[in-house]
């Protein structure tokens, strides 16, 4: 049996070498259907973790804004009944005014994880957490966390962060940048120069008022700018200013919107965060007790709220510094810097005007003659009311 030995091993392995050859020839056969196999993994959604600030979610400005750009326009996502659910293209679209069309808005491969803060106190804690869960971008939203944001992210150097509203501020007051974290801040004048000359092109009583939040040197950008723009209009109109001292109090702007109706002003801009709900309630109600008067929203469109009493919204798009960062972050493009947004960017504008008055047609014109000379350098809108001729009317 021996001899037969190097024969069986020399016919096993020819039938192995035919095998191999037949396997292969099948596998590379034309028109063959090819083995099935396993798809490739999905990739890995990256972590966005975004705090609000005190407004929190459901403000209808601020902080909605920068949900939206997060939650509908980066992830694709709604909130319904207290978790996510896909939005359709169609209600991505919606909320797309005309002029960011052209800006290739589509969601990316995120999760969105948002914290709300019901006081100052929660700003730093939460962002920490986000950073202890991963995400790949911690988003503080408004000023107020300018100092939160600085000290999580030095105490953070590998992570990465969105500032929205504020530079990052040293100790003396000086603005600087860190490595990882970018600040997006926005021309809050320019659009409010704008509606300012609606204001003054639609004033019936020659008089108009204007509702801060907070009296710091963000909000009196607002008041500068919509002050100038009433100026450049209206010569004649006096704009009557009040500060509630807040922006989560939605009675107190209710108050100071029904003074400024009962003191004659006919036309009311407010910039005053959830108070500012208040102040649009306010108008509401007086143009129910057949009082002509109207109400400019701030940082959203704010005309689904009241729409026979919103005149328009200032747009601060909150949204877009938000998407954009979130869009940069997926295409691993997201670097600290400062970043400036105003109508030249496309940073802020104003909401379409859906109520008609006299001469609406010429009066829209007007302002975007106005537009077109700040964006051309020709008009310099001031960002403190300090750099204005006239003293503001108190209420």
């Amino acid at each position: 049996m021996a001899n037969f030995r190097p024969f069986l091993r020399l016919s096993l392995l020819s039938a192995l070498v035919l095998v191999s050859a037949c396997k292969k020839q099948e596998e590379t056969k034309p028109g063959a259907t090819p083995a099935p196999t396993s798809a490739a993994p999905k990739e890995k959604a990256l972590k966005v973790g975004l705090v609000t600030d005190v407004g929190g979610r459901g403000d209808h400005s601020f902080n909605d804004s920068a949900l939206r750009g997060l939650e509908l326009w980066g992830a694709g996502k709604k909130m319904e009944g207290g978790s996510y659910k896909d939005a359709t293209p169609e209600e991505l679209k919606e909320t797309l005014q005309q002029d960011l069309s052209t800006r290739n808005i589509t969601p990316v491969n995120v999760t969105p994880v948002v914290l709300q803060s019901k006081v100052p106190e929660d700003y730093e804690p939460n962002l920490q957490l986000l950073v202890d869960q991963g995400v790949s971008l911690a988003i503080g939203v408004g000023f107020m966390l300018e100092n939160a944001v600085e000290t999580v992210a030095k105490r953070n150097p590998d992570a990465k962060f969105l500032l929205i509203d504020s530079p990052v501020v040293s100790a003396d007051g000086k603005p600087y940048t860190l490595p990882n974290v970018r600040t997006v801040m926005y021309r809050e004048e320019q659009g409010s120069f704008l509606v300012g000359a609606l204001a003054g092109l639609v004033s019936k009583n020659n008089k108009v008022g204007f509702v801060g939040g907070v009296e710091v040197p963000l909000i009196k950008k607002f008041e500068a700018g919509f002050r100038a723009g009433v100026a450049a209009t209206n010569p004649k109109a006096t704009v009557l200013v009040n500060y509630t001292g807040s922006f989560d109090n939605v009675a107190a702007g209710k108050q100071v919107g029904q003074d400024l109706v009962n003191k004659g002003a006919d036309i009311i801009y407010h910039a005053a965060g959830s108070d500012g709900l208040g102040v649009i309630q306010a108008v509401k109600e007086a143009r129910a007790a057949n009082k002509p008067v109207f109400v400019i929203g701030v940082d959203s469109d704010q005309s689904h709220l009241a729409p026979e009493a919103v005149l328009t919204s200032m747009l601060k798009r909150v949204d877009l510094g938000v998407y954009e960062a979130v869009r940069d972050l997926s295409q691993g493009k997201l670097e600290g810097g400062d970043v400036m947004l105003g109508l030249k960017e496309g940073g802020v504008t104003y909401a379409p005007v859906r109520v008609e008055f006299p001469g609406k047609a010429e009066a829209l014109q007007k302002v975007e003659e106005l537009r077109a000379k700040i964006v051309a350098g020709e008009i310099q809108v001031p960002t403190n009311p300090s750099q204005l001729s006239a003293v503001p009317a108190k209420p």
